[in-house]
């Protein structure tokens, strides 16, 4: 989705919001002269830093076991053979976690330690091993939907969903407090389970069952793999804010923007601000590419001559969306 809607040229430049470095690494497979991830966050740097050293170090099986996508008993054998292609300060973070790096490097972060007690405590009292590998399975719409509602939609599912994914809930466990509202997010993952084929899904997969079965994202794809091996050279990361490397950064050097969800988390006016920023240092006919949760975020009118939407495309990408816990999805171009 991501991909597709920033539409990365041969010899763009890349911005990515680090996160894990999922995202970052996907943008590789569209052939940018560079791609410069960043994040305020440590811990997540130390992600990416370790799956770009598994790409150089490992077949793709292998990244497949470390990152938790398919069952292991060797992954701290794994990361021995990635640790010598770290820097210091993301080796001394990993040498200090290894039951994280036992489990798979994938399923340590907040949210997926939520989901994980979802998938061992509270799914097994919703919905048995068989009604879950049925839904898994996918099939026609028509039958997705059928099983939807005669099978999976019972009351328990519907308790157990208002109260695990509350935000009173969410705010303790899985994420901030200001999420999603509840019916919103009920009817989210009701399209996720029958619109969308659950076969195709790799985060449902993940959140059922705590592997990729059918399908994977896009970086973790076999087809993909020595492409991406073969240009992460051209990936750069560094700890900072966003708006400390666009105050950095000189104007008109930017094509692609990858911002994730970073403005949810700011009052308006800040968004705005760090707006006029992404307007100076993207190139004419750039494009910004972001998600939100809960709260509403498009550029403002005042800015109709810097930015201009692309709704419909950004409509028609969010309705393929299989990460079915986001609001909305927005693309803006800089104005030529």
């Amino acid at each position: 989705m991501l991909v597709e809607g920033l539409d990365v040229q041969p010899g763009d430049t890349c911005l990515s919001i680090a996160s894990a470095g999922d995202n970052a690494l996907a943008l590789l497979t569209q052939d940018p002269a560079r791609v410069v991830a960043i994040d305020m966050s440590a811990a997540q740097l130390a992600c990416l830093a370790l799956r770009v050293a598994a790409y150089r170090t490992l077949e793709h099986h292998e990244l497949l076991e470390l990152i938790g996508s398919r069952p292991s008993d060797r992954r701290g054998a794994l990361y021995d053979r990635c640790r010598a292609a770290l820097d210091e300060t993301p080796r001394r973070f990993w040498d200090a976690h290894p039951d994280w790096i036992a489990r798979g490097i994938g399923a340590v972060g907040r949210f997926e330690r939520y989901f994980r007690i979802f998938r061992r405590w509270v799914l097994p009292w919703i919905q048995s091993e068989e009604a879950v590998e049925r839904l898994l399975n996918g099939g026609s719409v028509e039958e997705r939907r059928a099983f939807y509602d005669e099978h999976w939609d019972h009351w328990r599912w519907r308790l157990v969903f208002r109260v695990f994914f509350s935000r009173f809930v969410m705010s303790r466990l899985g994420r901030e407090p200001a999420f999603f509202e509840q019916v919103e997010l009920l009817e989210r993952a009701r399209y996720a389970l029958t619109e969308l084929d659950p076969a195709d899904n790799p985060y449902l997969q993940w959140i059922l069952t705590g592997r990729h079965q059918t399908a994977r994202p896009l970086a973790l794809r076999r087809e993909h793999f020595e492409t991406i091996r073969n240009r992460l050279d051209r990936l750069t990361w560094a700890q900072a804010s966003l708006a400390d490397c666009l105050e950095r950064q000189d104007a008109n050097t930017i094509d692609r923007f990858n911002l994730s969800d970073v403005f949810e988390y700011v009052p308006e006016r800040r968004y705005h601000a760090l707006l006029d920023q992404l307007a100076r240092v993207g190139r004419p006919g750039g494009r910004l590419a972001y998600w939100t949760l809960f709260v509403p975020r498009s550029r403002p009118d005042s800015m109709a001559d810097r930015l201009e939407p692309q709704t419909a495309q950004a409509e028609a990408l969010h309705a393929k969306d299989r990460a079915f816990f986001y609001g909305d999805f927005v693309l803006e171009d800089v104005s030529a």
